[in-house]
């Protein structure tokens, strides 16, 4: 018997690394390794735990800007990396890479994947509390972000350029894979509903999620289409909408708001166009390849992640970000034209089995740790 190898996750959150990692961890758990998650808890764990996959919560907090907090957190994963004894931990995000590198480097673990999943609030938002957090975040990412027998995994060239760019990774310590991954079982093709179009944007209600733009598109559109929210606010992002800000529009008659919801593949079949006009950018928005395994076409804006997923003109459109018009002009093509969506549904459909798949992230996910961290020899 080999002795198993141990994986250790890093995440903010538990519920994320359900929807965007854990077909990774099961992969990696069914390869051999034992797999663990070091994430806030939440009603997700217990799911997660129930998979065969560790669990320790862990006293995370998106919002925290105390330095004195963040490193008595570091020195706290650090503990548990000594009784953990991982051979490869896995940060995903930049304050888990952050912490998390601190925490490797003072419990002497070598074997590193760090994923800055997209570059978050400090680097995607115009506001000044994030303009400011850049050199302090900058300067952290130089110290924790390329260890000497680490990779960086980037979900788009975009993101990676950014940080090579910057000096802050070289090149050769990089890779691209793109996205978390398709169940292309449990998101299939299935006729559209009857009934009126119907328009979904299915995100965290963000502000760089495109939310106001999408309501501005559907105002301009009123009476061709139905549009419909799929989210909740997001307490942890200083960006977020407010409830009042989502009922608001509701009572309007501009958008429906159906809250958070929890089957995509039900809201997908319901729907006949997908919709995601993020305003800066995104890793590789799992949502818009969800629409597309389902064969639906997707309307987005041109910005990174959802260049790299949605072909413009051919399975979908892709306007300028913070174009409420340019917008409406793409989904009004799409309203009008059911032999157009069609044919742009089918092709998404294709892209993501050719590319997507939670098979081939998860194989080229396994190819990197087995790199990293190759397998012991039998006892």
């Amino acid at each position: 018997m080999r002795a198993p190898r141990t994986l250790v996750f890093v995440l903010m959150e538990d519920w994320f690394f359900a929807s965007h990692f854990w077909a990774r961890g099961l992969a990696a758990r069914a390869a051999g390794w034992r797999v663990v998650l070091v994430a806030r808890e939440s009603e997700a764990a217990r799911r997660i735990e129930a998979s065969g996959i560790e669990f320790h919560p862990a006293d995370f907090d998106r919002r925290r800007l105390n330095p004195f907090k963040e490193l008595a957190a570091s020195w706290q994963l650090a503990r548990l990396y000594r009784r953990l004894k991982p051979d490869l931990t896995h940060h995903v995000a930049l304050k888990p890479i952050i912490l998390g590198g601190l925490a490797a480097r003072l419990a002497g673990v070598k074997s590193i994947v760090n994923a800055p999943i997209g570059l978050g609030f400090v680097f995607s938002s115009r506001r000044l509390l994030a303009r400011a957090l850049r050199p302090a975040v900058r300067l952290a990412l130089r110290a924790t972000l390329a260890p000497p027998r680490g990779v960086v995994i980037f979900e788009n060239p975009d993101d990676r350029e950014a940080l090579v760019g910057t000096r802050l990774v070289a090149a050769d310590k990089t890779l691209v894979i793109p996205g978390a991954g398709v169940d292309t079982d449990h998101f299939a093709p299935t006729p559209e509903p009857s009934g009126p179009v119907r328009v979904v944007l299915a995100a965290r209600m963000i502000r760089e999620k495109g939310v106001a733009d999408f309501v501005a598109a559907a105002r301009a559109l009123r009476g061709r289409a139905q549009f419909l929210l799929a989210g909740a606010p997001d307490a942890g992002n200083p960006d977020s909408h407010t409830e009042a800000e989502l009922r608001g529009w509701a009572e309007e008659g501009i958008v429906t708001w159906l809250g958070p919801v929890a089957d995509m593949p039900a809201l997908l079949a319901g729907a006949h166009i997908f919709c995601l006009p993020s305003t800066y950018r995104e890793g590789l928005p799992k949502a818009v390849l969800e629409a597309m395994a389902a064969g639906r076409p997707v309307a987005a804006t041109d910005i990174p992640g959802c260049r790299e997923a949605v072909v413009d003109g051919e399975t979908g459109f892709l306007v300028p970000p913070r174009d409420p018009l340019a917008l409406a002009a793409a989904l009004a093509r799409l309203i009008d034209d059911p032999a157009l969506r069609a044919r742009l549904g089918a092709a998404g459909r294709r892209r993501v089995e050719e590319n997507y798949s939670d098979a081939r992230i998860c194989a080229a996910t396994l190819k990197v740790y087995e790199t990293l961290v190759p397998a012991r020899s039998a006892a």
